[in-house]
């Protein structure tokens, strides 16, 4: 998966039911795209992107090459845009909490640093195993690469993966007949299904992970990441 920051719950189910995981890095950058930005709620009326601002580069640079403007502004603005909830979100202090740690343990201005730094932070906290590793550093041979769909396949045949979990949406990049070939099974998640009371807001769906830890505790979310687990298994010995 590209990472990004602080990315919806369906990111985390997926992270949750996987024996590993790999930061797909090598990908071109993409403006207005999740690599750098997610959604919360916005105050007035529906919702509003954060943004972590990067530095100009070439197109086509890498993922792996973008590097954040400023990380210390960049915290201070999220945290003043989260600052609504403040009062009204059961768990406001938390999440403020796991944004300050993600800004802590991003060691380098690297935006892939920050991204995987808020997907470690989050996952301890949901009791989740996270050990992600950069498809860059993996030193795997990608040069046939033909159509979107088969990076998946030339990384999870260069590390001998029986099986591929991907997200629902997207179902239309794979064909089936090249992952039958090479005798890896192609699966996906289910829809992420989580609603939660977030008055006196409206709720939104699919927001960043942040929105749905201000309204429901570590506990709740937890028990929602282990059921939907449950039945991506059942679904896929089906």
């Amino acid at each position: 998966m590209q990472p990004y920051p602080f990315p919806y719950i369906g990111y985390f189910e997926l992270m949750a039911s996987v024996d590993r995981w790999i930061a797909f890095d090598i990908t071109q950058y993409k403006r207005h795209s999740w690599m750098n930005r997610n959604r919360i709620l916005h105050p007035a009326e529906g919702w509003q992107y954060f943004v972590m601002p990067v530095r100009k580069a070439p197109h086509g640079t890498r993922l792996a090459d973008m590097v954040v403007s400023d990380l210390r502004e960049t915290e201070r603005r999220l945290v003043a845009q989260l600052d609504h909830y403040r009062g009204r979100a059961p768990h406001h202090g938390a999440v403020i909490e796991i944004v300050r740690e993600t800004f802590s343990r991003t060691r380098s201005d690297a935006l892939v640093t920050l991204s995987l730094a808020s997907l470690a932070v989050v996952a301890e906290r949901l009791a989740i195993p996270f050990a992600p590793e950069r498809c860059s550093s993996l030193g795997l041979e990608l040069d046939d690469v033909e159509h979107a769909g088969q990076w998946a396949l030339r990384i999870a045949s260069g590390l001998g993966a029986s099986e591929y979990l991907n997200p629902p949406g997207g179902r239309a990049l794979f064909r089936t007949d090249e992952w039958q070939a090479a005798k890896i099974r192609l699966s996906f998640t289910r829809m992420n299904q989580l609603t939660y009371d977030c008055g006196p807001y409206t709720f939104q769906e699919n927001l960043s992970i942040l929105d749905v830890l201000m309204w429901c505790s570590v506990d709740e979310t937890s028990a929602y990441l282990c059921k939907q687990r449950m039945e991506n298994t059942h679904h896929a010995e089906q």
